[in-house]
């Protein structure tokens, strides 16, 4: 009785794995069978991507048939719903950290290296004395336990207005802290200890020495001629100050030259404003630049507007040139005046053996940039029309408002305005700084200038 027991269990288990496999069904042991011997299943193929299936719909077995069953063929199954081709997220810009400064104290004035030589005496007995400490973590408001302490001295190593170094919590007078030294530094005034501030607080007390050391150092060669009106390009700072009677009156974003090809510092004069100016390229970038791209598309030059003069201004064809040879650095090449020249609408001409200016340019978009060190060398000015209006508002000699200056542009026609009285501009490098009023300020030494020994002309 157990043999026929065990047979009729055993038939009617088969049956049910024959039927499940024809129709799909789950198999359900019975319950007076024993229970058999495990099937195998052969290993689950990788899937395509899908939305998950609602929680209610059970999984679908993968297990195929046994070898010998020969089942009705299964329905087509059905097939999964397209899933909608996501379009790629468009890559966001990291958030802005730096801030064009709101002090009226102009970075540069004749006390400045007085100012700073006094500051760098203080810092010394600061890294004498041991330094400061390293934050090391993100802070802000709501923020407890010691690394608060820690930033309360790190601050007060600098600013003398924090009088409990040991409290443990964060409160208003440690935000106004923050702030501060977000300002000295030219950053977003967030109060939030995180990204570019945490790492401008981790630099050594020795860094900030050799910064105010450094740029004290170059100060001593500087023969400027202050007046009451007069504009100073700082380049670690990119900004571009108008001064008049010791107050910033405005103040600039500016792009200045890359690491490859530094804004050298320079003292001249502002003698005219070239309106709807045309661009005559230097011969450095008609070498580097310009031939080989010549080389690859002949094109090249007429797409620019861009013409070719011999030595006596007489237009060439620049298919009659070989690029490849050094012929091409023999001839001037010229852009035209238009919105797409590389100047674009305004340059304020300023006379200096480097051959440099401060302009407009076709691509406005890069102020929004934290990095603008991106030219070849010249100073590209945000706002450029507003500092041409100040230099033509009479007290220079011309007057021609902002209105006008504009429509001169929309017109097309160049215009040279001369200055009756000259300008002077000055471009510096000063990494460490302390204005008139005592305040000090630090910005990157992206051109690597503050090293020992190295205060070389650019």
């Amino acid at each position: 009785m157990k043999r026929s027991s065990s047979a009729r269990g055993l038939r009617i288990l088969l049956a049910a794995l024959l039927a499940a496999a024809a129709t799909g069904a789950p198999v359900r042991a019975q319950s007076e069978a024993p229970a058999p011997a495990p099937v195998q299943s052969a290993p689950t193929p990788a899937l395509p991507a899908a939305p998950a299936p609602p929680p209610a719909e059970p999984a679908p077995s993968l297990s195929p048939p046994p070898l010998s069953a020969a089942p009705e063929a299964p329905p087509p199954a059905t097939p999964a719903p397209a899933q909608a081709k996501r379009k790629p997220k468009p890559k966001l810009a990291p958030p802005r950290e730096t801030a064009l400064s709101d002090d009226p104290t102009p970075a540069l004035q004749p006390q400045t290296f007085y100012t700073t030589a006094k500051a760098a005496d203080r810092y010394r007995q600061i890294v004498d004395a041991g330094g400061w400490p390293i934050v090391g973590v993100s802070l802000r408001p709501g923020s407890k336990g010691p690394a608060v302490s820690t930033l309360r001295r790190r601050l007060a190593a600098e600013d003398d207005s924090i009088a409990d170094t040991a409290k443990p919590k964060w409160d208003a007078d440690l935000t106004a802290a923050v702030k501060r030294f977000q300002f000295r530094l030219g950053l977003k005034q967030t109060g939030v200890v995180a990204s570019a501030t945490l790492r401008e607080l981790d630099v050594p007390a020795a860094t900030r020495l050799l910064q105010l050391d450094s740029t004290a150092r170059r100060l001593t060669a500087l023969d400027f001629a202050f007046g009451p009106r007069y504009i100073v390009v700082n380049i670690p700072s990119t900004a571009v100050d108008a001064v008049e009677n010791d107050q910033v009156v405005h103040r600039y974003a500016a792009i200045v030259g890359d690491l490859e090809h530094h804004s050298p510092e320079l003292q001249t004069k502002v003698v005219a404003v070239n309106i709807n100016p045309t661009w005559t390229v230097p011969a450095s970038i008609v070498k580097n630049e310009i031939a080989p791209k010549m080389v690859k598309d002949p094109t090249y030059l007429k797409r620019s507007h861009m013409r070719v003069l011999n030595a006596h201004g007489e237009e060439v064809d620049p298919r009659s040139i070989n690029w490849a040879s050094e012929r091409g650095v023999q001839y001037t090449l010229r852009q035209d005046s238009g919105s797409g020249n590389s100047l674009g609408s305004i340059r304020i001409s300023m006379p200096n053996r480097y051959s440099v200016y401060m302009h407009d340019t076709p691509t406005r978009n890069l102020f929004a940039n934290d990095y603008r060190f991106l030219s070849h060398g010249c100073v590209r000015v945000q706002g450029v029309v507003d500092l041409a209006a100040w230099l033509l508002d009479g007290e220079s000699g011309p007057l021609m408002s902002e209105d006008e200056i504009n429509a001169k542009i929309k017109s097309g026609e160049r215009e040279d305005v001369k200055l009756t009285h000259h300008v002077p501009v000055a471009w510096v490098y000063m990494t460490g700084w302390a204005s008139a009023d005592g305040v000090v300020h630090f910005r990157d030494d992206v051109y690597h200038l503050d090293e020992v020994g190295d205060f070389a002309e650019q």
